[in-house]
């Protein structure tokens, strides 16, 4: 009996040693692989920050979006053309039958793209949301203010005060709101309806 135990019990040490090994190797490779987890959704987040702010200052400059959508729905619609020409090629089906069925699946997507450029046409751009928002106010403002006004009002846009502090100073260069300093801080208000009048009496004056 002691003989054939004793290589009975080596041998279950042997299997213990390895279970603990693998148990060893199995949590750190959990651990590494959820640290890549962490460290790629930081990247997600940050590009996705990132794409929000592009977006709103394409908004600010005046730039539409209608063109970059039809784009990528042609190129989707495109997709299942192969894999029914592929499927003629083996069956070797007439090419009636699938000629008439691509143009049934591809019919309705023209539709749902012209429908979804005029929504996002019928929404005014940012450069009209201040614009309106500088006629409404009684003194002027900082970008910050204007910022978190237009955000309150409208969630679903994303504005931040980096992108409103550039279109402001865009309406400024074009005459269409003034700006102010006190201190260190940069205010903002539509111009004044009087000092228009007056620009444009001068030069009756002037010929009278």
């Amino acid at each position: 009996m002691p003989e054939t135990t004793a290589p009975t019990t080596e041998l279950t040490s042997q299997y213990v040693t390895q279970v603990a090994n693998d148990l060893e190797r199995n949590v750190k490779e959990q651990e590494r692989i959820s640290a890549e987890i962490a460290s790629l959704q930081e990247q997600l987040a940050a590009v996705q920050h990132d794409h929000t702010v592009l977006l709103n200052v394409q908004q600010a400059l005046g730039v539409t979006q209608a063109p970059a959508q039809p784009a990528a729905e042609a190129e989707s619609a495109t997709v299942p053309s192969p894999r029914q020409k592929a499927g003629t090629v083996r069956g070797k089906k007439p090419k009636a039958r699938t000629s008439t069925a691509a143009t049934k699946t591809a019919a309705p997507k023209e539709p749902e793209a012209k429908g979804a450029g005029t929504t996002k046409a019928a929404q005014p751009t940012l450069v009209e949301l201040i614009r309106r928002h500088l006629l409404e106010l009684k003194e002027p403002r900082s970008a910050g203010d204007i910022s978190a006004a237009l955000d309150e009002a409208h969630p679903d846009r994303h504005i931040t005060t980096k992108v409103v502090r550039i279109t402001l100073e865009g309406l400024v260069a074009k005459s269409q709101a003034e700006r102010s300093k006190q201190g260190r801080s940069v205010f903002y208000i539509a111009p004044a309806p009087a000092a228009t009048s007056e620009a444009e009496a001068e030069p009756q004056s002037a010929d009278l």
